[in-house]
């Protein structure tokens, strides 16, 4: 398995390439700035390098706010429409919480106890459904 480190620089998330899958791992707060970098980055990324998923790891993320979650949503849709799949990964669940409290529920948002369950959950083949959705085998 490849692995490429990306260097931390300041202002932007870190990303991992661990074969076909990029790591991410959100740290604290995530400012509009690095939000919208972050998603620049992954999505240059995918596209030049053809990755098929994205893992998302949220475990050191202790507040949630609505930005946040649209940032996840937005993330994960963005990386959709490039043919890569995307799992949120490490949610405490003080902050599953406040995401339902909030009204922001992500219905088409994989997500996974572990990073290591997400990496598994990535490497499991996806079948189309009759209704032309995806589905697992």
């Amino acid at each position: 398995m490849s692995e490429h480190f990306a260097r931390p620089v300041a202002g932007h998330v870190p990303v991992l390439r661990l074969g076909d899958v990029l790591l991410v791992t959100l740290q604290g707060d995530l400012h509009d700035s690095m939000a919208s970098q972050l998603q620049q980055d992954l999505a240059e990324t995918i596209a030049a390098s053809r990755v098929t998923g994205v893992v998302i790891d949220i475990s050191g993320v202790e507040i949630v706010d609505s930005f946040l979650g649209r940032v996840l949503a937005e993330t994960a849709a963005q990386t959709e429409l490039l043919a890569a799949r995307t799992v949120v990964a490490g949610m405490r669940p003080a902050v599953a919480i406040t995401l339902v409290e909030l009204g922001l529920t992500f219905p088409e948002l994989r997500t996974a106890l572990t990073t290591e369950a997400a990496l598994e959950l990535l490497a499991q083949p996806i079948v189309a459904n009759r209704t032309g959705g995806e589905g697992r085998p």
